[in-house]
């Protein structure tokens, strides 16, 4: 069944993977600045690690390394917010609107992850 158009995807595999691709697409509308040239490649890396060590924590040889992968993609989703703050929007306030978009998910990413990792300990 396909899903509405603002309805975010229950799989959270699917979830952080369209997250990522979310923040790809959005980093393209940045201005070239030089502060951006630094933190953009920062922010793509955190945001594709967040679903990357999901993944891996689902393939996980036990109970602690799920846990530890789990708290990784928690720290992640941390730290994409975090380069998202520091993004040199310009002035287009579509591009602003879509940071937010962005800072909002990656925060409720972190409290999924921080509420697994509450129940796995």
């Amino acid at each position: 069944m396909p899903q509405s158009q603002g309805a975010k995807p229950y799989d959270l595999e699917e979830r952080t993977f369209q997250f990522a691709k979310r923040v790809r697409a959005f980093v393209k509308s940045l201005p070239r600045t030089v502060c951006n040239l630094e933190d953009v490649p920062q922010l793509v890396r955190a945001s594709g690690s967040i679903g990357a060590n999901y993944i891996e924590a689902n393939e996980s040889l036990g109970k602690k390394d799920f846990g530890m992968r789990i708290k990784i993609s928690r720290k992640e989703a941390k730290e994409t917010c975090y380069w998202l703050r520091l993004l040199d929007t310009g002035q287009e306030s579509a591009v602003k609107t879509e940071r937010d978009y962005l800072m909002q998910e990656s925060a409720e990413l972190m409290k999924i992850f921080g509420a697994i990792v509450r129940k796995t300990e």
